[in-house]
């Protein structure tokens, strides 16, 4: 979709992952899944073909991709294991706060690092007393002479058992001036005494995703750890640089309904009911047709959300869109997909029983469905809606 908005570079970029993921990921995926093996050589591949390095900037070590390219990427990777797609995303979000708002001196310490897959980032938000209510966090940043000292709780952080930089909300102990609570995104290296794994979450799916809770206790931070050097701006880099990951997951979601899709039309293909595959039988090409039009929709909207990012336009609305659409879609064509595979889609051998499990993570993480329609129902009672909601003139 879309090919004709790229490059002859960009498109080559996108024609080597789609072979890597088709070659390389796809033919193994099933016994990676079932033997419960981390499937450490393609993560290794990927860092050398520079998929964790798409949004570094090139003279930091990385491909510097548009992100409409890196939604073109992502897609072929979710497209052929989910799982792949999940090790760069939130790493991808981290990528962006830093290359954004980070200072000279952190961009040049983190982000070579970072594209080449040495480090690897995550994001630490949740605690356990607080979901999506990110104000309430407890985790408190304190002076300590001319340093600071971190104490906080931080759960279902994504990769954070093999993540090497974790980019911590945190909150700090005295309010500004209008006597609000301050926040900030601090960069935290997972090496640093007082920081400890202490439960690693088993999933409904995604088992080879590790998702964990750390605790920090007392963890000595530089001065300089503050993203961009000041305090007090944690939550506008955040919702800034979660309109990114709001497209990496909704393009994942896309992903997966594409797998979703392919299996189904394959499988009714080859499954004979009274006398013909079942691909012939009008009820299942109605709901074929129906899944196929959900998953372009969905594309679309979100490759419409990358550009409006890319560009420098405000994109927490169509990103949320974006989001909370395709997530909603690629759950409703991975439970198509099983209901065409009949008794078989409820079996283990088959695929889809895979992709139906995990296509409810898309509508909880990156904000659940209901926070993105709270962003979307918001931004309505302002003028932006007009961008979107308006008939053209």
């Amino acid at each position: 979709m879309m090919d004709h908005r790229f490059t002859d570079e960009e498109r080559e970029i996108i024609r080597t992952v789609d072979r890597f993921a088709m070659e390389r990921i796809r033919p193994n995926v099933a016994q990676y899944e079932a033997s419960g093996t981390f499937p450490q050589e393609l993560v290794a591949e990927m860092a050398e073909l520079g998929i964790f390095g798409l949004l570094v900037p090139e003279e930091h070590g990385g491909l510097g991709l548009r992100l409409s390219v890196f939604a073109a990427v992502f897609e072929r990777l979710a497209r052929a294991w989910t799982t792949i797609a999940a090790y760069a995303n939130s790493h991808a979000t981290v990528v962006h706060a830093l290359a954004t708002y980070g200072t000279d001196a952190q961009k040049e310490t983190y982000l070579p690092g970072l594209a080449t897959g040495a480090h690897r980032g995550a994001l630490c938000l949740t605690e356990p007393g607080c979901g999506s209510d990110l104000q309430a966090i407890r985790g408190t940043l304190h002076p300590r002479g001319d340093d600071y000292s971190l104490t906080a709780s931080k759960t279902y952080v994504t990769n954070g058992a093999r993540a090497t930089l974790l980019l911590t909300l945190v909150r700090h102990p005295e309010p500004g001036e209008n006597g609000k609570p301050r926040f900030s995104l601090a960069l935290v290296d997972k090496a640093l005494d007082g920081i400890e794994i202490t439960s690693t979450f088993h999933k409904m799916a995604y088992d080879l995703v590790d998702t964990v809770q750390i605790e920090m206790d007392n963890v000595p931070l530089r001065r300089d750890c503050i993203l961009g050097g000041s305090e007090g701006l944690g939550f506008r880099h955040l919702m800034e640089a979660l309109e990114v990951g709001r497209i990496a997951i909704a393009i994942s979601a896309v992903g997966l309904a594409a797998n979703a899709l392919a299996e189904a039309q394959r499988f009714a293909g080859e499954r004979r009911t009274f006398g013909v595959t079942i691909d012939q039988h009008q009820a299942v090409q109605l709901r074929l047709a129906d899944m196929a039009t959900k998953l372009v929709a969905a594309r679309l909207l979100t490759y419409e959300a990358a550009r409006e990012k890319e560009e420098g336009k405000r994109a927490d609305m169509i990103g949320a869109m974006a989001k909370l659409y395709a997530s909603e879609m690629g759950l409703e064509i991975a439970q198509d997909a099983v209901r065409i595979h009949g008794g078989g889609g409820y079996i283990k051998d088959y695929a889809v029983e895979r992709l139906y499990r995990e296509a409810l993570l898309y509508t909880i993480g990156e904000g659940t469905n209901d926070i993105n329609r709270i962003v979307i129902a918001r931004r309505m009672t302002g003028d932006y809606e007009r961008d979107y909601l308006d008939l053209p003139q």
